[in-house]
């Protein structure tokens, strides 16, 4: 492991690390604006819709954990490669497809790319850089996640200007990503010591424990609210009350991303006033007050106070809950660990949409966001009560 004491800007694994995460996030955040048009286009019902957010996290319930063993027991890049190169090429098809059956298998292939890259950058956080710095580095890379969350719903939105499958080249840029962690990445890979089952008893041993088992939870409910309300429900909830385009929806998921990095950027300052399990607490405590906002919003505009919030919230949660989850982690048994927490996020990713949707189900987008709240103040009370660091 080595010190961040050096120049950001001088480390290449560092460089690398935001980039796998900038291809990690690329799969939803990029077509996010326009599910509208795709719906419109192909005739689908909302529900239908978040679909294409659901099969595109599936694969990564089932093999993110598998993604995890096999970079603890052979290597970091023989994981990573092959994942971005699969990520590049699936997504890249999806841009001549046009039949709903086909475009939905394709986002499973492409969802299989994807699922070690959203773990494994995190896991060479672990790796790379000493204890006491993890917090900070974690913060970047989640200030990182966040400009690409900011960046792609623009760049999406303005490419399906051209049409709403234009979007879907941009998984391309996966490809020279691949070819810089096979040249550039140096890392250090854990060590084989032991047989398999022995490696596989002593890795849940670790996960069992009552923080780790918390802060799992806690990250399976995050990414219900944002990829089920944020993501999914709050495009169509603009689409449909206001008539937003897809430029006009990719513009506001964007503002709310730049307040997440911007936030992130800040994590290593509010961290030295502030205890880790307080400020998890008060992103879930800003995800109650913005989705409880959402849906009584009268205009466009006025989108951007709940979407303030939002931002902030995730911006200090998110990177504490992972940062966290590093420590608790011995490098021999980090890839599994950081796989089997990417797995419950991908298990969230993929229940999200449809868990909001039976909210929506009730009395629509009302209903849809007052259920996330629900959900977010559910889990700050759950984390009140049981989180101990």
């Amino acid at each position: 492991m080595k010190s961040t004491k050096h120049k950001y800007t001088q480390d290449i694994n560092l460089r690398i690390i935001f980039s796998i995460t900038l291809i990690a996030v690329m799969g939803v955040s990029t077509i996010t604006p326009v599910l509208p048009d795709v719906r419109a286009d192909l005739g689908l019902t909302n529900q239908q819709t978040g679909l294409m957010i659901v099969f595109f996290s599936m694969p990564g319930i089932l093999l993110t954990p598998l993604l995890g063993i096999l970079a603890d027991r052979t290597s970091r890049k023989v994981v990573l490669i092959p994942s971005l190169i699969v990520f590049a090429l699936a997504g890249f098809v999806i841009f001549f497809l046009r039949d709903f059956g086909w475009i939905l298998f394709f986002r499973v292939l492409q969802g299989a790319g994807a699922s070690s890259l959203g773990s494994l950058n995190s896991t060479l956080v672990g790796d790379i850089y000493l204890k006491e710095e993890r917090s900070k580095v974690m913060g970047y890379v989640a200030a990182v996640l966040s400009v690409g969350t900011a960046a792609y719903p623009a760049i999406g939105g303005a490419l399906a200007i051209l049409g709403w499958h234009f979007p879907f080249l941009m998984p391309l840029f996966a490809l020279p990503v691949a070819w810089f962690v096979y040249k550039k990445l140096d890392n250090p890979e854990p060590k084989r010591e032991g047989g398999f089952f022995t490696y596989l008893k002593e890795s849940f041993r670790n996960i069992q424990s009552v923080s780790v088992i918390v802060l799992f939870i806690s990250s399976f409910v995050v990414f219900i609210i944002l990829f089920g309300g944020y993501l999914t429900y709050l495009p169509l909830l603009m689409n449909d009350k206001f008539q937003s385009s897809s430029f006009e929806i990719g513009m506001v998921l964007t503002s709310m991303s730049v307040i997440t990095a911007f936030t992130s950027m800040m994590l290593g300052r509010i961290n030295r006033r502030f205890s880790e399990r307080t400020i998890i607490l008060i992103g879930f405590g800003a995800y109650v007050v913005a989705f409880t906002i959402i849906p009584f919003i009268t205009h466009p505009l006025l989108m951007i106070i709940p979407i303030i919030i939002f931002g902030f919230g995730h911006g200090v949660n998110f990177p504490s809950i992972q940062s966290h989850m590093t420590k608790l982690a011995p490098l021999k048994y980090r890839g599994m660990f950081m796989s089997f927490n990417g797995m419950v996020l991908r298990i969230g990713q993929t229940t999200g949409p449809l868990i909001i949707g039976s909210f929506y189900l009730i009395n629509g987008h009302l209903t849809a966001f007052l259920g996330a709240a629900a959900l977010a103040l559910i889990m700050f009370v759950f984390l009140f009560y049981l989180l101990k660091m």
